[in-house]
């Protein structure tokens, strides 16, 4: 007995480096269906973060714990309280919970800053970047474009920028701010769908010949130094992706950062490999303590982790956020997705429990 409540009180120790309670400071209405949570700083230092970064939103309703990622807005170079912004999804249970609920005072669960959707900030450079969003994608190229504009000027920030409608424009006031406080630095050009009969910029959806005739009339021969960062609804990104692939634009200079809200089945895996039609045991190790679990052919290491009561790191469920993420020691597992973690995360053996199935007898994984 005196055991149990020892690994309890450990494992409560350990949760607190990952987890943090932040109080809301303000919430602010960006859109008819997107509101942005400021948070005050936590009583214990500020809450450090990377441009592009997301955090882990944790709350409890009807009754059930969850988690969603959002990407922060706010900038960490210009001592900006830490925000987010989240957009209204319909049957969103988080999203509406946050845009219908939550208020200034309120206190809420978050699990550390992640994310490798980062440019490395730095005052010597000299380069230009283009950002592509749609929607409430714009949420991380927000963070980016402040950071950049504040810390390198030498360096140019252009957006573009797809919504469905002028109403819809997340930050439409804020943009239109740092466009004239850096006139010669920040561009920004607006899609609309639908747009009014005023409306100069372009309309229509963002489609690869557009995007072409875009990057062209933005193309400044002064930097030798281009990249990419593209984040929205994945259709869109898809068009992003592949135009720059025709550019011939090389790897390491087009970025994406994709969140889809995971599902609490997920889905049934048919390998080639007939191994995966077996219920196996895997060895977790969390926290410094090994766990011992059954993992069914049609679950992951995560979801039978949770089932299991183990306060395993996740957010998203779908691969994407890499909240997941852990250390394969031994054996062999399959993940339904690994646009996540990148080439030298695999090669040192990372894996995404969120969406990985044991395929051998002898998986241990080491989160962290």
């Amino acid at each position: 007995m005196a055991f149990g409540l020892f690994k309890k009180k450990k494992k409560k120790e350990n949760k607190d480096s990952r987890f943090l309670n932040l109080k809301i400071k303000e919430v602010v209405r960006e859109t008819e269906d997107a509101v942005s949570l400021v948070f005050e700083e936590p009583e214990l230092g500020n809450l450090s973060y990377k441009p592009g970064q997301f955090i882990t939103l944790i709350a409890t309703i009807d009754g059930k714990k969850v988690r969603r990622a959002y990407s922060l807005c706010s900038s960490p170079y210009l001592n900006e309280n830490p925000a987010v912004t989240i957009k209204r999804v319909d049957k969103g249970v988080m999203s509406n919970y946050i845009n219908t609920s939550l208020k200034a005072g309120d206190q809420i669960e978050i699990m550390e800053p992640m994310g490798s959707f980062t440019p490395e900030i730095k005052s010597s450079n000299k380069r230009h970047i283009f950002l592509i969003g749609g929607g409430s994608g714009v949420t991380p190229l927000m963070s980016i474009a402040k950071s950049v504009l504040s810390e390198e000027q030498e360096s140019k920030v252009s957006l573009i920028y797809a919504n469905r409608d002028e109403s819809s424009i997340i930050f439409n006031d804020t943009l239109a701010n740092l466009q004239g406080q850096y006139p010669d630095n920040f561009n920004v050009v607006h899609f609309l769908e639908n747009a009014p009969a005023t409306w100069t910029s372009y309309i229509g959806w963002l489609d690869a010949a557009k995007l072409s005739t875009v990057f062209s009339s933005l193309d400044d021969a002064s930097y030798s130094d281009v990249s990419y960062y593209t984040c929205g609804p994945e259709p869109m990104m898809n068009i992003v992706m592949d135009t720059l692939g025709q550019m011939n634009i090389a790897d390491d200079k087009k970025h994406k950062e994709s969140f889809v809200a995971g599902n609490t089945s997920p889905k049934e895996i048919i390998g080639e490999d007939n191994q995966s039609v077996a219920e196996r045991e895997v060895t977790v190790i969390l926290d410094g303590e090994e766990h011992k679990y059954m993992v069914s052919p049609k679950s992951t290491i995560l979801e039978s982790g949770l089932d299991q009561n183990l306060d395993m790191p996740y957010s998203c469920q779908s691969g994407l956020c890499t909240a997941c993420r852990g250390k394969c020691l031994s054996g062999k597992i399959k993940m339904d997705e690994e646009d996540g973690l990148s080439e030298e995360e695999k090669a040192d053996g990372y894996v995404l429990l969120g969406v990985g199935h044991p395929m051998t007898d002898d998986v241990v994984v080491e989160i962290g």
